[in-house]
């Protein structure tokens, strides 16, 4: 197996919606059904979506407003594929472009300009292969050559791996070099200086 991994363009909007239509969430995972479109929208637009969820379903409608926002490059991010299949989903984006996904405490202790990661999904079947590791890798990779500072993810404060964690694990960003640079209310803001 090969994984490749890609940032998310609007040629790969068909492969984003196939992963979450068919691999995402499909081990009962509770943050499921989801599109990760939460972590760039407004509070009145997620308002908004979850009105309508009574008359379109929640999947439907999650999905609907994902492709709206595909098709303006709201959503940014990378895929993880194995060959043609897309396995793996990382949201990760300049940490201004992000209203209440990221720790207002976090944004008190930035060190320059800073990528954020906000949500990990790998589909149930590739887990523990370092799909995430790599993910987040080649996140760190393109920051640093695009001149960022530093990239930062806002695990749980948690004593196992949880797979449902969206966030990802303490472990998961030590791994890669990154390190713990502050914490509050059971969040930690783990960095990696590029």
């Amino acid at each position: 197996m090969k994984i490749i991994i890609k940032p998310l363009t609007f040629e790969l909007n068909k492969d984003y919606l196939d992963f979450f239509d068919n691999r995402a969430f499909t081990d009962d995972n509770p943050n499921g059904p989801c599109y990760c479109t939460s972590p760039n929208q407004d509070e009145e637009t997620i308002r908004q979506m979850v009105s309508e969820f009574e008359f379109s379903g929640v999947k439907d409608t999650i999905r609907r407003y994902a492709v709206e926002m595909l098709n303006k490059n709201q959503i940014q991010g990378y895929l993880a594929f194995d060959g043609e299949l897309s396995i793996g989903w990382c949201n990760a984006a300049d940490m201004e472009s992000y209203s209440g996904f990221v720790p207002e405490f976090a944004r008190k202790s930035t060190c320059g300009k800073t990528i954020s990661i906000v949500c990990l999904e790998i589909a149930p079947e590739y887990r523990g292969m370092g799909i995430a590791s790599a993910l987040i890798e080649r996140v760190c990779n393109d920051g640093k050559l695009k001149g960022y500072s530093a990239v930062e993810g806002y695990p749980k404060i948690s004593e196992k791996c949880d797979a449902f964690d969206y966030r990802g694990s303490i472990q998961l960003y030590q791994k890669i070099g990154f390190v713990e640079v502050a914490r509050e209310n059971g969040t930690i803001v783990m960095r990696k200086v590029l």
